[in-house]
């Protein structure tokens, strides 16, 4: 492999924008290097308590190096001691560079006519390729003679950029295959297939607070000395398809805040499309941000400008397309899901709700509830705020789940039930989710689990007698509040939870308790 040093500090301007965090910046830069089979071989790293412009003689700082590969960081001291130590170790790192020890040469925010002035007077002398950003050092370093293959400036730049930038230059350099390692970068996966990384479920989950929050000002909105805010929840409605674009280009394109500007604009010209409009857009941003960035960097193009490409260019694009041809198509889907449901609700509203009722359960044990249902209950709450399947989900699931674990509270087979039981219970009511506590019970008792499943229907065919819609992954106790119809609501979510109770007394009687 081709080794390679890292040399520089947590700068100035840089602090601001990624530098404030040292190891999160140097473990970028060493994953893209090994995504192109480079090795950071030497690290000498200053990092500060605060911006290198707002320095003082009270300033601390601490100097990151390897220690076998691994990176480790001195203990805290004032800056001109640590800077001492720094120049000693650029000294030592100047001898290897002249012995040719190294292919290259990574500078950040670098102090050429000070701390690494050794290395760069060395750089000079073989010739070595150097590339970096710090728009001021680096301009200095290629003014001194060294061989600079690539730079740029810190502005409009993040740690991943800035860490692709300096990895595709290298790759360029040695004629090596590269492509940017993208997502969490401690999944220890190969995220290198952007494709693989659309995840409907994933956008649609990350999502659900701008609908929960939606719901909550409907709710508000209700009340006669808060009705002003119905203009506040029609804002809301508009700006869904921007919190969808936004979350689908930030993970699909893995650049962190370039992503989220490219969705940010993708997805305000992509409102007339709804949520559907906005996914599309979301996830056409994220595609074209990850291959621009990849076109600018091949192209030699500056990282701060690459940056722009890559957010404001795509964003536009994605945005254009789905304004122009794709918002028309989106919104004729998302309604004739919507015309699906209410079709079913027209038919007959309470086979329909027990239906429903009795599905959900199978759906989400099965792994089809989040990829299959959620969207769709998303999609309801787009067009009013509330969902017929919302109010299933709270009822058939939440309040199910609830009436087990309460049950296993009241009537339990052995303390060690009552003990896992009860934090389900609490956080089901308080927080509306976590369903999945009933699972053990369900598992280990057939008379739970078709009881479960009865349940789920008695509780569905109310929800569909009131034609309540409701809203999900909500407080249960104001789950009532944010439906149109609130007694049916809460008529249907008793009884359910008696229900799951009743249940789990006949499964459990009989036997001893511990």
């Amino acid at each position: 492999m081709k080794k390679v040093a890292l040399l520089g500090s947590s700068g100035g301007n840089l602090f601001n924008l990624g530098g404030k965090y040292p190891h999160k910046l140097i473990s970028e830069i060493i994953i893209q290097l090994n995504a192109a089979e480079i090795e950071v071989s030497d690290l000498i790293f200053i990092g500060t308590d605060t911006s290198m412009d707002k320095i003082t003689d009270d300033t601390m700082a601490q100097i990151y190096t390897l220690n076998n590969g691994t990176i480790v960081n001195s203990n805290l001291d004032k800056l001109n001691i640590i800077n001492d130590k720094a120049i000693e170790l650029d000294k030592a790192l100047a001898s290897k560079i002249v012995a040719q020890e190294l292919d290259g040469i990574i500078y950040v925010s670098a102090d050429p006519e000070g701390i690494n002035d050794a290395s760069v007077k060395a750089a000079v002398e073989v010739g070595i390729p150097v590339t970096g950003t710090g728009g001021t050092a680096m301009g200095k370093i290629q003014a001194s003679g060294v061989r600079v293959i690539a730079m740029s400036g810190t502005t409009g730049t993040t740690n991943r950029t800035r860490a692709i930038s300096v990895a595709s230059a290298f790759a360029k350099e040695f004629n090596l295959k590269y492509s940017p390692v993208i997502g969490k970068i401690d999944s220890g996966k190969d995220q290198s297939n952007i494709f693989k990384r659309i995840n409907i479920r994933g956008i649609m989950m990350s999502s659900l607070p701008g609908f929960i929050a939606m719901a909550l000002i409907l709710a508000i909105s209700k009340i006669p000395a808060f009705s002003g805010l119905s203009t506040v929840f029609d804002l809301l409605i508009a700006a869904l398809p921007v919190i969808v674009a936004t979350i689908a280009a930030y993970q699909i394109s893995g650049l962190e805040e370039v992503g989220i500007v490219s969705g940010i604009i993708a997805g305000a010209l992509s409102v007339d499309g709804g949520i559907i409009g906005g996914i599309l857009a979301g996830i056409i941003a994220g595609i074209l941000a990850i291959y621009l960035i990849k076109i600018s960097f091949r192209w030699n193009v500056p990282g701060t400008t690459a940056n722009i490409i890559a957010g404001g260019i795509s964003g536009l694009i994605a945005g254009l397309l789905v304004y122009f041809l794709l918002a028309p198509i989106a919104v004729t889907i998302g309604d004739g899901i919507r015309n699906v449901i209410q079709a079913a609700l027209d038919f007959n509203s309470i086979l329909a709700g027990i239906v429903a009722g009795a599905l959900i359960w199978p759906a989400i044990m099965g792994g089809i509830y989040h990829a299959a249902i959620l969207p769709i209950v998303l999609l309801e709450m787009e067009a009013n705020g509330m969902s017929f399947l919302g109010a299933i989900d709270m009822v058939a699931l939440v309040m199910v789940s609830a009436g087990i674990t309460l049950g296993n509270i009241l009537f339990p087979i052995n303390q060690e039930d009552r003990a896992i039981a009860l934090p389900g219970f609490l956080i089901n009511v308080i927080f509306g989710t976590f369903v999945e506590a009933a699972y053990p019970f369900m598992l280990s008792s057939k008379i739970v689990f078709w009881g479960a499943i009865v349940s789920g229907a008695i509780g569905g065919a109310i929800v569909g007698f009131f034609n309540v819609q409701g809203t999900a992954y909500v407080p249960a106790i104001v789950a009532p509040a944010l439906s149109n119809e609130g007694v049916g609501m809460l008529i249907a979510m008793v009884t359910s939870l008696i229900i799951g109770v009743i249940v789990v007394y006949f499964a459990n009687k009989g036997k001893k308790i511990d």
